[in-house]
């Protein structure tokens, strides 16, 4: 044991140098023991510090892939999910009571705008917030953007006309979300590596689960309390669960000196994998929220359910959601993201395409042969919603994912993704609203309008994203990603 031995011979030499010849010979091998005995108690103590010592400092910007800190962030991104994408999953409710009691007089295009503005905000507010939260100010921006959703939401349940609703649930709300929801998905970056899709998936898995709980609220309060104290009583629980993120959430790394904090990262737009899969979330998020917008609707018009049931049909949309959020974020971190996710959008457009529907009671149509995969009764529907909850869920959660691996370094990462949603938010933004002017008038022939504009804008995202996984194998030569 060289190193405590020189420690302990050293010691027996200065003591006393006077009396160095006359000394007792020093047994070292007994202090060896005791020195070693010590220190590894000390290590063990404090957590094998001795041993990290030894092996010099742990490198900073490697994540820590786990403890305490890593898994509160991943707690309060948890939370903000349910303030931001868990509300957008819940709008299928608003719009149809918007449609059936508030707002009889407009249109189902006109309300679809309250929730496809509040969800374009959410994406294209990253533009400003990916660079805010790479200069160093999350959490200025975790409370600012909790702040106004909940505001937004105290708004909305006193709100009467449509341009309340539209101004209070549309951009208040929305502007609250885009601020919070790119810095809540970019920090975990931060303190995950080898497990960080599995991880955006847990904490992405949150939205469904409120996507399931505020219908279930809303339905049930909502002909006891009225409108008001409902949307009131949601945006108390957003309240509650804002103290989270505000108290716990906080970035690791400092921002890096010296670069300039640009809005936009220039070198993206010729990156070829990375403008290919900006236009396959384009076109995928054009039409991947229709059936969370309209399937209830569709249920009141077809009678497929009664009324009271209908508002469940989206319950059953985030509970496939749900594990859609979880299982291909595992499969992810294993398979690739991007890989994982060309998956996903092939299911999505094949079951896009099954959402057929037979002729309403309402209307005598010409008979002609109906698929065998037509969704024309309840138990059908619930199927259709939890599968293609499912498969939706993962293009969802995995897409933050594939942009992170997208850019070249961490302090590029706030700007791409920011850039990417801002392509995203404007077809989120155009995307329900075209739905709704198609299926104005709710005859058989707009529904199927509706249906084919849906799964078409899904069949062509799915051939753009698999042409750039093809893109990204050419560049790195290997098939995971």
């Amino acid at each position: 044991m060289g190193f405590p031995k020189f420690r302990t011979e050293k010691a027996a030499s200065t003591s006393d140098s006077s009396d160095t010849e006359r000394a007792e010979p020093v047994d070292t091998s007994r202090l060896d023991l005791d020195v070693e005995t010590k220190a590894l108690g000390d290590a063990v103590s404090t957590g094998n510090l001795a041993t990290e010592a030894a092996a010099g400092p742990a490198d900073p910007d490697v994540p820590p892939d786990g403890g305490l800190e890593a898994w509160l962030q991943v707690l309060g991104s948890a939370a903000i999910l349910v303030a931001t994408w868990g509300l957008i999953n819940s709008f299928s409710v608003f719009q149809a009571f918007y449609e059936t009691t508030l707002l009889k007089d407009r249109s189902p295009s006109d309300i679809s705008w309250i929730g496809s503005i509040q969800a374009a905000l959410l994406l294209f507010t990253g533009v400003v917030s990916g660079p805010l939260y790479d200069a160093g100010h999350f959490r200025l921006l975790v409370r600012v953007g909790l702040l106004m959703i909940v505001f937004g939401m105290f708004m909305t349940s006193l709100c009467t006309e449509y341009y309340q609703f539209l101004l209070a649930q549309g951009f208040c709300v929305g502007l609250g979300m885009g601020i919070i929801f790119l810095p809540s998905a970019a920090i975990l970056s931060q303190y995950f590596l080898r497990h960080r899709a599995l991880v955006l998936g847990l904490a992405s898995a949150e939205s469904p689960i409120a996507g399931i709980v505020f219908p279930v609220i809303f339905s049930n309060l909502e002909p006891r309390i009225g409108f008001g104290w409902t949307t009131r009583i949601m945006a108390f629980i957003l309240l509650a669960l804002s103290v989270v993120p505000i108290v716990f959430m906080h970035t690791r790394l400092p921002p890096t000196q010296g670069r300039k904090r640009a809005m936009f990262d220039a070198t993206a737009v010729r990156d070829l994998p990375y403008v290919t899969f900006a236009a396959a979330g384009f076109f995928s998020f054009l039409t991947l929220y229709v059936p969370f917008f309209y399937l209830v609707l569709w249920a009141h018009t077809h009678h497929v359910s009664s009324p009271e049931w209908a508002p469940y049909l989206v319950t059953f949309l985030n509970a496939g959601s749900f594990f859609g959020r979880i299982v291909p974020n595992a499969l992810a971190d294993r398979y690739g993201a991007l890989n994982v996710m060309c998956v996903c959008m092939i299911a999505s457009s094949a079951i896009g395409y099954a959402w057929d529907t037979l002729p309403s009671p309402a209307e005598e149509l010409p008979k002609l042969p109906q698929p065998q995969y037509a969704v024309s009764n309840l138990a059908a529907a619930i199927v259709f919603a939890l599968l293609y909850g499912a498969f939706s869920g993962g293009v969802v959660s995995l897409t933050p994912t594939v942009l992170v691996g997208l850019s070249p370094e961490p302090s590029r990462v706030g700007a791409r993704m920011g850039m990417g949603f801002l392509v995203t938010g404007l077809s989120l933004l155009i995307g329900t609203p075209i739905a709704g002017a198609i299926v104005r008038g709710y005859t058989e022939p707009r529904w199927q309008g509706v249906k084919a504009y849906s799964a078409t804008g899904l069949l062509v995202s799915t051939f753009l994203y698999i042409l750039s996984r093809y893109f990204v194998y050419k560049r790195r030569g290997h098939w995971k990603f």
